[in-house]
Formats: structure tokens, sequence, C-alpha cells
């Protein structure tokens, strides 16, 4: 990522790190223990939000967990989700401010990643996360009231859901390609295209458990609970597993940007 006030700086293959980079994220200056990079809150708050995922859809597969405990478990977990996508987009948005508007050979070419100018995909793709948690609040919130019809349920319940899960879907897809420069890349030495990678993944598998979680009239019941709640563990773990693969960028020693040693004859105060 070349961002104006970073000319050096390398081009780095995970949306959050890049954001973080050309956003302001990684300002220098003498930091105390506990005053963390707008990096790490993307991180540590993806990460709470997912394990809320994770333990809720586990949750849900024992009939003695209350029901109320599951869904505000959920409610809280999106919740985090929503506040990490948001710094996120708050970023990518700085990040973009600065540049100059996008020429006619600028333009989103979706078959060649490679010629994408990198700070807008970014902005693109945050926003359509960010979509996606609302999406995500609404489901989860509405999913607390149990006296809704199948109709209902599948109206307010399943129908965000599924947005959310399809607005996740696209903004990793983008996040992935912006990140590789390529739709079928491979660097699997590469922690980024990593953290992408399961990102990926984990949204595929959000997706698979808005399928499955369609409330079939005929029974008042989902196409597959199982399946839901499966897939819904096994996206939570993914971008669990995605958020703490971010957190070794999200020090300010790893964000900062590097500046040759300079002869004492040049930097020596007059």
């Amino acid at each position: 990522m070349d961002a104006p006030t970073l000319p050096h700086r390398h081009h780095h293959e995970h949306l959050a790190t890049r954001v973080a980079a050309g956003g302001g994220g990684a300002e220098v200056r003498p930091r105390a223990w506990w005053d963390r990079t707008p990096l790490w809150w993307i991180a540590v708050l993806f990460a709470i939000g997912s394990t809320c995922f994770l333990v809720a859809a586990l949750a849900s597969q024992w009939a003695s967990v209350t029901r109320p405990g599951i869904a505000v478990t959920f409610v809280v977990g999106s919740i985090f989700f929503t506040s990490a996508a948001y710094l996120q987009h708050w970023l990518s948005v700085r990040a973009v401010a600065g540049r100059p508007p996008l020429r006619e050979r600028e333009r989103l070419r979706l078959a060649h990643p490679d010629t994408w100018p990198n700070a807008h995909v970014d902005a693109l793709a945050t926003l359509i996360q960010l979509v996606g948690t609302l999406l995500f609040n609404l489901n989860t919130y509405n999913a607390m009231d149990a006296s809704l019809t199948a109709m209902q349920a599948n109206l307010r319940v399943w129908t965000p859901d599924m947005l959310g899960s399809a607005c996740f879907l696209v903004a990793s897809a983008l996040a992935f390609a912006n990140g590789s420069r390529g739709w079928l890349a491979f660097r699997l030495r590469s922690r980024g295209w990593w953290i992408n990678a399961v990102n990926l993944l984990g949204s595929i598998a959000f997706g698979a458990a808005a399928l499955a979680s369609l409330i079939q009239p005929s029974t008042n019941e989902p196409v597959s609970a199982a399946i839901a709640n499966g897939a819904t563990a096994l996206g939570a773990l993914g971008f669990l597993i995605g958020a703490l693969l971010l957190l070794p960028d999200a020090s300010p020693q790893a964000q900062a940007p590097h500046h040759p040693a300079r002869p004492a004859h040049i930097s020596a105060p007059r």
C-alpha cells in the first residue's frame, strides 16, 4: 500500500493491516502498555465477537441450555462485530481521504485484482462488512422473540441473517483478492494470506448456516438445526483464528514505519 504519508510502506496482504497503515493506525509516539493501536482493538473486538458466536452456537446443541441466554450471547457478539467493523471502516475511509480521485484506468475490474486501487477497494469491503454486521444486529435481536411464527421468523430473523452472511462473503472475497492481488493466489508462508483465507472460509460457513436455518412452515423448525449450529461455530472459529493471527501486527512496533538511521551530523540539532 502506498499511502501518501508513508511512501516506503510495502503492500500488506491483510485488509485491516493495510487500512491501519494508511489510515493513521500506526502513529509513531511513545505509548504506555495499555495504550493500544486501532488495529489491536479491531483484532480484539472481532475475537470477542467470534468467541460469543462460537460459544452460543456450541451451546445451542444442548437442550439443557436456556434459549434466552444463547440469544443474548449472540446479540452481544454481534455488537462486538459491529464495533470492530466500524473501526475498520473508519480507518479505511481515512486512508482514502488523502488520495487523488480515481483515474479511468484505476476503475475496479473484478477479473483483475492486480489492477485494483487498494485503498478504495478496502473502503468498499469494510463498508459491505459493516452493513453485514448491522444486519446481524437486527437478526440476533429479533431472534430473542420466541413468539414469532414461521413466516415472521423467516422475515425478521432469517432474511437479515442471509443478507448479512452475503455481505460478509462479498467483503471477505474482496479482501482476499485485494490482499493477494488475485482470486486464486496461494501464499502459504504469509500470515496475511492465512488471515484473509480463514476469514473467507468463515464467511462461507456463515452462509451455509444461514441457508440451513430457514424455518419450514410445515414443521416450524429450521431445515437443519445441526448444520446451522455447526456451520455457525465453524464460521466463528474462522474469524477467531483470523483475529488472533492479526494481533502480532497490532503492536506500535509492528505498525511503525521503518526509518533508516541517519548520520549524526545530519540529525543533530542546530
